[in-house]
């Protein structure tokens, strides 16, 4: 092969430039719910929080709400399409194995020539991404990358599953990284244990159902199990990422963990010991478990009420099937 590849010099740190979210207009209430999984609306938010979530419509697909939230995080970092050297999809919803969503999703929003794929950690899938994006703009590799969470989970559950049918939603959330003479995003604290698989699974493969084995596969949670290792995972992740960025506490002005459920998101607050003045993203509690969406979705809206500014210091963490982990301190944008 002849020919050099050329690559940016590599740089100090990188940061997120902008944040964009895409929320389907249609609000499901727990109570159209309820009568389906045989609960209510006080059983669902107890043992939840959650008081409602957000469905999306037929045209609304994990690629078309991931654009739509893509460029609103390109207008906010002021910077174009053009721009774009590679896409990064964190989805655990997308729902043809090939070809992956990333690529036309970096064509619809004008992005065409930049690399793309998708990112496959579930609900651990957004900090996963934004992870990687920080390695190649650090490397020199891209000067510009769009790390969109987006999740269509009405499409996998099972609304008649008491485990599930209740907790999740659909939504999107992006942000884009750039190169910065100070790192932004802290090193990543990540890690998986596979013995765990059946925790948060499928009910059955792709193979099981063309043989006629199984009825269309969806999603699977062993609550209980979940939530004890959740709340036993969770705090020791966070610590080692404070760790890792040399940053206390006291120095946090938010923390943004995947939005499972309020209980462990309160859980994992007070296992901290997080000063009072540290805003605590509960963005579950309007829009459900929106997987890998639920990071960035939660930093925009925790932005937008002005709960935290720019150049904050903020907690991210997600956890889920797998199972997996990964955490980091990064500067808002």
């Amino acid at each position: 092969m002849t020919g050099e590849v050329i690559t940016a010099p590599a740089v100090a740190g990188s940061r997120i430039l902008g944040v964009g979210a895409y929320r389907p207009g249609r609000v499901v209430p727990n109570d159209e719910l309820a009568e389906l999984i045989d609960s209510s609306d006080e059983w669902i938010r107890r043992h939840s929080g959650i008081a409602a979530r957000r469905f999306g419509e037929a045209d609304e697909t994990v690629v078309s709400m991931a654009v739509a939230a893509s460029l609103k995080a390109l207008a906010q970092a002021g910077m174009a399409a053009e721009d774009v050297d590679m896409v990064l999809l964190a989805t655990m919803s997308h729902l043809e194995q090939s070809p992956a969503a990333a690529p036309q999703i970096a064509h619809l929003m004008g992005a065409g020539s930049a690399g793309a794929m998708d990112v496959s950690a579930a609900c651990a899938g957004f900090c996963h991404a934004l992870a990687v994006a920080d390695a190649l703009v650090r490397a020199g590799t891209s000067r510009c990358v769009v790390v969109v969470g987006s999740e269509k989970m009405s499409d996998i559950i099972d609304l008649r599953d008491r485990a599930t049918a209740f907790l999740f939603g659909d939504g999107a959330g992006a942000v884009v990284v750039g190169p910065a003479d100070t790192p932004g995003i802290g090193p990543v604290v990540w890690g998986s244990d596979g013995r765990h698989k059946e925790a948060i699974a499928h009910s059955g493969s792709w193979l099981e159902l063309r043989d006629g084995k199984a009825t269309w596969p969806t999603l699977r949670m062993n609550g209980p199990s979940v939530y004890r290792w959740a709340i036993g995972t969770v705090p020791q992740v966070c610590r080692r990422a404070l760790a890792a960025a040399g940053t206390e506490t006291s120095e946090l002005a938010a923390f943004i963990p995947h939005q499972a459920n309020l209980r462990i998101v309160d859980a994992a607050a007070t296992a901290l010991g997080l000063p009072p003045h540290v805003a605590v993203a509960r963005d579950v509690t309007d829009t459900g478990n929106t997987s890998a969406a639920s990071i960035p979705l939660a930093m925009e809206r925790l932005l937008a009420r002005g709960s935290a500014d720019s150049g904050d210091l903020a907690l991210l963490v997600g956890f889920g099937a797998g199972l997996t982990h990964a955490a980091m301190v990064v500067a808002l944008p």
